[in-house]
C-alpha cells in the first residue's frame, strides 16, 4: 500500500508550464516523486531537455509526459488541458511557472518588449486559470510562480515586475471566484535560487543577493519545490489567495 505521507499527490494530475529547464523542471520532478502524474510543458526546441525531465520523474517513481506548446497562444495552451484529460483523465494541479524576464530601464523598453513580457508572465497564466475554471476537477490547486522582486523595486525590473504584479492580483481575485469548488489559488514568489540560469549571472550580483538574505546564501531549488508541493497537497486546503515569498527573508 502506498504511504500517503510519502506520496500525498497519488492519483492527482498536474500541468507545469515552462517545465523543461530550471525551476519548472525541478517542480515537475518534485510533484511526480510525490505521486502526481505530470504534463511537462516545453517549447518545441526544448524537446531533449523535456525528455530528460520525464526520465528523471520516472527514476523518482513518478509519471510524466512532455507536451510542446507555446503558452502565449491560447489554442496551444488549451492543448495542455486536453493532454491531461487524454493521458490522466483530467487536471487537479496547475503550476503557472513559465517566465519571460525582460530586464531594462522603463524609458528604454519597446512596445514589442512590453507585449512579450506580459504575453508570457501575465496573459498566459490568466488564460490558463480560465481554462482551469472550465476543466479542473473540484478540490484542485492553482499555484502561480511570481518573484520576490515585486516587493523590491529593483531598477530595470519594470516590465517583469509589472507583469508579475498583475499575476499576483489575478490570483487573489480568482481565489474568491473559484473557491466555492474547493479549488485553492496561491502564489509562490521565490528569491534568488541556485539554478543554472541564475548561476550564469555575474558573481558580484549573486554575492550581493546572498548578503540580502537572513542566511547569507541563495536558495536551493528543493526549498521552492517543497512549498509548491505543500500548496498542491490535501494539507493546504485552507490556504488560498496567499503570496508566499520563499526568499530567505530578503523582503
Amino acid at each position: 500500500m502506498t504511504d500517503p505521507l510519502e506520496r500525498p499527490l497519488e492519483g492527482k494530475a498536474a500541468i507545469v508550464t515552462g517545465a523543461a529547464t530550471g525551476l519548472g523542471a525541478r517542480i515537475s520532478v518534485g510533484l511526480a516523486s510525490r505521486g502526481a502524474s505530470v504534463i511537462v510543458n516545453h517549447l518545441p526546441e526544448q524537446a531533449a531537455a523535456a525528455a530528460e525531465v520525464v526520465a528523471q520523474a520516472a527514476q523518482e517513481g513518478g509519471k510524466a509526459v512532455a507536451i510542446p506548446a507555446d503558452i502565449g497562444d491560447t489554442e496551444q495552451l488549451g492543448s495542455l488541458f486536453r493532454a491531461a484529460a487524454d493521458q490522466f483523465g483530467g487536471t487537479d494541479i496547475l503550476v503557472n511557472n513559465a517566465v519571460r524576464p525582460i530586464l531594462k530601464p522603463m524609458d528604454e523598453a519597446t512596445e514589442e518588449e512590453f507585449d512579450a513580457s506580459f504575453r508570457v508572465n501575465a496573459r498566459a497564466p490568466f488564460f490558463a486559470m480560465q481554462l482551469a475554471a472550465r476543466h479542473m476537477r473540484d478540490g484542485g490547486r492553482v499555484i502561480n510562480i511570481s518573484s520576490h522582486t515585486t516587493g523590491l523595486f529593483f531598477p530595470r525590473y519594470g516590465l517583469y515586475d509589472g507583469a508579475k504584479g498583475a499575476l499576483e492580483q489575478f490570483s487573489r481575485v480568482f481565489s474568491k471566484e473559484i473557491g466555492h469548488r474547493g479549488i485553492t489559488v496561491n502564489v509562490v514568489s521565490p528569491g534568488p535560487t541556485d539554478t543554472p540560469e541564475f548561476r550564469s549571472r555575474p558573481p558580484e550580483f549573486i554575492a550581493s543577493l546572498e548578503r540580502m538574505t537572513a542566511f547569507g546564501r541563495i536558495g536551493r531549488p528543493d526549498e521552492i519545490v517543497s512549498v509548491v508541493a505543500f500548496l498542491a497537497s490535501p494539507e493546504a486546503g485552507w490556504v488560498t489567495g496567499q503570496n508566499i515569498r520563499v526568499n530567505g527573508g530578503v523582503v
